[in-house]
């Protein structure tokens, strides 16, 4: 008997009689020795775990991006050529690239590591036909496993013993409410996980009861291992940044190439020399490369990781960042991420009224009685509320209505109960008064506890019930049903004496009927206004839930997903199974809420949404949530209710499990890639400048920036204001833009106009300044002195010009003034540093002539301050007319 046939077996629809049979056992369990014999041939109980990647490995990988490639090998190229200095400098800024590349990663896993709270369970089992304690990861097909309240199940199980059994299985379905357990044989071969009632599943909880089960599936053969193989076999996809850079590479790459090499040939058919034009083209080629982007875009990137950290995000990638900054969709599980996975009692109907849960004084009704008595519920020392969600839910309404519950449990002592049973839906507990009578307590469902009940308490008076007083109550309940809430009925009497037998026949007859409670797991406040957020910044929100259809419909209406009566956007798996792809990629925008799902829907709705050309980002905290989670363009996962599976599966936990966290991710992501734009636009401006500068130079044969100077200028006057840009605060429109798009780049929204014509005036007013310094000398009659000071000036100009353009960048088309000249002191700090840094290789002697530089008189200061400020108003207004312009398209 091998797993593979173990797995294809649907165990659920088997007689037990069958399952025993294929498995060789009984109720009595394995020996200990045909167990031993067993963990052979099926392994341990336990996942496989994924090997982690050494230091050394993630250091390496930071080297795959093609900008990384292009930098090495313009480094190599300059140390081939001699200009060793250029080579270590580019190499230095590649390095420190790749160690705060592993830095974050390292961090990030450190904070993941420390929300993990595993522990290896152990089981009750019958070998050699006694019950013992033996390690879950020990358990073998076959096996007889004993399960009770507060277990957790170990594998997975076919039940053949039901006590009441009730477990909680929100991790792995997504729904929220325990499921009542049976061990009749489910007739529908093709059902659900959530529809397997005779099955129990490995690392769901137990809530309530207890039963029997054999195991037929353990380790990487159970529903979670099905689950982890999809994960591990699930392809990651690359980041909207990591596309982005790729192209950017690609392009600057052809770029440069291109006019290295015509300028290399103009050269030498101006009679230039063949080695100093190599040089030259060597110059242009550091000029034309941004060597600092990656470092700086990685810079940019972790600060924001550090803000969002501050709120409770935790990242584990970089990218991640800036992918939620470009989402499209949200694709969100329900339970414990947009509800609150916490049952709630919110309508009340008793005397003939239903009315909000928060409106009703309960204190003297019978109904609240009724909640407390017949209710299992155990209260810690500490509080804490021990029990099924459902009834911890009805005790908490009290504790929150002031009634001290254990007093009153302990002035009326439970004397017998009669416990629930699946079948007639019912509890009942029997209650010893201050006066000798016995108060009985029932409850159970409306239709079931109806048909028991002879009278009703209204206002503290008993009446017939009459069937206007059914149809009134019937009525109720389905207009709580239709709103998605669990109904609870309520039922009591009075007796002189505890029955001789206490069972359903002499308990729970000729009841007074008290009323009944509605409850819901009710959504996140902080959830719903999140959706509205996200719905002006032109974000689509998606439920996803193993609920059934109408608790989804009702409570997405309530979230703002959809509207009421949009039944159209609701849809179930097993509707889902009944689409084929192709179809579904088509028809996905019609659906906003998936009920009823397995984690492979997930996948299919993750990739559907992938495929009309979105970006996808899936929140969750179950087991079932981890392969879409992975399929995601960013998961985000639960940090205090998520799976450690679903935890390793996202790009970024969110510590507080706070839905809200997530706008703020996406804000802070579009803030960061604004802000990306913003230094990229800086340095390919000012690089555009560098390298119009030298190949205009070189047609008009002058020669005015040798390669260190280049480098020196981007590594001073571009690196500190380009990662001081990546700290500007986001523009206050900025949620209520749409999402860029899947094929946004950073040149987009203008950037790369803005890029060519600031490249263009900062070429041309640098060489202006050449001209200028060449044909009004200081040093008249000394060529070398002559040139030396235009080559100062030009340095000079270069460097500053890049300086005060720094601020034009603040905003692609709002003025400067608009935006705020010192809000970022950063920014302000950054300016004042890279000057000071520029003007020291100037002025300090013996640094100067290290650089090939000289100092300069006032009038020539003068003119290079004039220069280089100039940028500034002429920017400004040709950004006044842009926005003129832009308004008159848009009306």
């Amino acid at each position: 008997m091998e797993r593979k046939e173990q797995l294809k077996k649907p165990f659920f629809a088997q007689d037990i009689s069958k399952v025993f049979q294929t498995f060789e056992t009984s109720e009595k369990g394995l020996t200990t020795a045909e167990a031993e014999k067993r963990i052979e041939s099926y392994g341990h109980n336990q996942l496989n775990e994924e090997k982690k990647k050494s230091i050394l490995v993630k250091f390496f990988e930071q080297f795959k991006d093609f900008m990384i490639l292009v930098l090495i090998a313009a480094a190599l190229i300059s140390a081939f050529f001699g200009d060793v200095a250029d080579a270590v400098i580019i190499l230095a800024v590649v390095i420190l690239n790749a160690v705060l590349g592993v830095f974050q990663e390292a961090k990030a896993e450190e904070a993941i590591d420390s929300l993990k709270k595993m522990s290896s369970p152990e089981a009750r089992v019958r070998r050699d036909g006694s019950v013992v304690h033996i390690k879950s990861e020990e358990l073998v097909p076959g096996d007889i496993v004993l399960l009770e309240a507060g277990d957790v199940v170990p594998a997975d199980m076919r039940l053949f013993e039901n006590a009441s059994l009730k477990i909680e299985e929100s991790a792995l379905t997504g729904e929220s409410v325990p499921v009542d357990k049976d061990i009749a044989v489910v007739t529908d071969e093709n059902a659900g996980v959530g529809d397997r009632k005779n099955m129990a599943f490995m690392n769901s909880n137990v809530t309530y009861g207890r039963g029997e089960g054999v195991i037929v599936g353990t380790g990487m053969a159970t529903e979670v291992g099905k689950i982890a193989e999809m994960l591990a076999s699930s392809e990651e996809t690359m980041t909207p940044l990591q596309r982005n850079l790729n192209r950017l590479g690609k392009y600057l790459t052809i770029a440069i190439i291109v006019i290295a090499v015509l300028m290399f040939i103009v050269g030498l058919t101006n009679g230039r020399d063949v080695v100093e034009m190599l040089l030259t083209s060597i110059s242009l080629a550091v000029a034309a490369i941004p060597e600092g982007l990656p470092a700086i875009v990685t810079i940019i990137l972790s600060l924001g990781t550090q803000k969002m950290a501050k709120r409770k995000a935790l990242v584990r990638n970089l990218p991640a960042v800036e992918t939620l900054g470009s989402t499209d969709i949200i694709c969100s599980d329900k339970t414990g991420t947009l509800t609150m996975n916490q049952m709630t009692v919110e309508k009340v109907y008793a005397n003939n009224q239903l009315q909000d849960a928060a409106d009703v004084e309960v204190k003297d009704l019978p109904v609240m009685k009724v909640m407390m008595y017949a209710n299992d519920t155990n209260i810690s020392g500490e509080g804490e509320l021990i029990g099924d969600p459902t009834e911890t839910a009805l005790i908490q309404y009290a504790l929150d209505k002031d009634i001290d519950v254990q007093a009153a449990l302990a002035k009326e002592p439970r004397e017998a109960e009669v416990p629930f049973e699946s079948e007639r839906k019912l509890m009942s507990t029997i209650h010893k008064m201050t006066d000798g009578m016995y108060f009985i307590a029932t409850k159970g469902a409306p239709d079931e506890l109806l048909k028991r009940c002879t009278k009703i308490d209204i206002n503290g008076e008993l009446h017939t019930l009459t069937d206007e007083d059914r149809k009134a109550i019937l009525d109720s309940n389905h207009d709580m049903a239709t709103q998605a809430l669990r109904v609870l009925a309520m039922a009591y009497k009075i007796v002189s004496a505890v029955p001789d037998e206490v069972n359903t026949n002499t308990v729970e007859t000729e009841l007074v009927y008290a009323g009944m409670v509605g409850m819901i797991d009710p959504e996140r406040e902080e959830a719903k206004d999140s959706i509205a957020v996200a719905k002006t910044a032109g974000i689509r929100s998606i439920m996803i839930t193993g609920d059934h259809k109408d608790t989804a419909s009702a409570i997405a209406q309530r979230l703002g997903i959809i509207e009421e009566g949009e039944t159209d956007a609701v849809i179930t798996g097993a509707e889902l199974d009944q689409i084929d792809d192709a179809t579904f990629a088509k028809t996905v925008k019609k659906y906003s809420v998936y009920a009823r799902v397995s984690p492979e829907h997930k996948v299919k709705i993750v990739k559907a949404w992938q495929k009309a050309g979105k970006i996808v980002a899936m929140t969750g905290d179950g087991v079932n949530d981890a392969p879409a989670l992975n399929t995601a363009d960013i998961g985000v996962g639960m940090g205090i209710t998520g799976t450690e599976v679903s935890k390793g599966a996202s790009d970024m936990v969110l510590a507080d499990d706070n839905f809200a966290t997530i706008v703020v991710a996406v804000e802070e992501g579009r803030k960061v890639f604004t802000n990306i734009q913003k230094a990229i636009q800086f340095l390919l401006s000012a690089n555009l400048g560098e390298v119009l500068t030298l190949f205009i130079a070189t047609l008009l044969g002058w020669s005015v920036l040798s390669p260190v100077h280049i480098l020196w200028i981007n590594l001073v006057t571009d690196t500190f204001p380009a990662i001081a840009l990546g700290l500007e605060p986001g523009e206050k429109d900025i949620m209520q833009e749409k999402p860029r798009g899947k094929e946004a780049t950073f040149f987009s929204n203008g950037v790369l106009p803005s890029i060519v014509y600031q490249g263009i005036l900062e070429g041309t007013i640098t060489l202006m300044v050449y001209w200028w310094a060449t044909h009004n000398p200081v040093h008249a009659g000394n060529e070398e002195l002559i040139h030396l000071d235009a080559l100062t000036m030009t340095f000079a100009t270069l460097g500053l010009l890049q300086l005060f353009h720094a601020f034009n960048v603040k905003s692609i088309e709002k003025s400067l003034f608009t935006v705020g000249l010192f809000k970022n002191k950063m920014f302000n700090l950054a300016i004042v540093t890279s000057g000071v840094l520029l003007g020291m290789v100037i002025l300090i002697p013996g640094l100067n002539s290290w650089f090939n530089v000289t100092t300069l008189n006032m009038e020539q200061w003068l003119i290079v301050l004039g220069a280089a400020f100039s940028i500034i108003p002429i920017v400004e207004i040709i950004k006044f007319f842009i926005r003129k312009f832009s308004k008159k398209n848009n009306k």
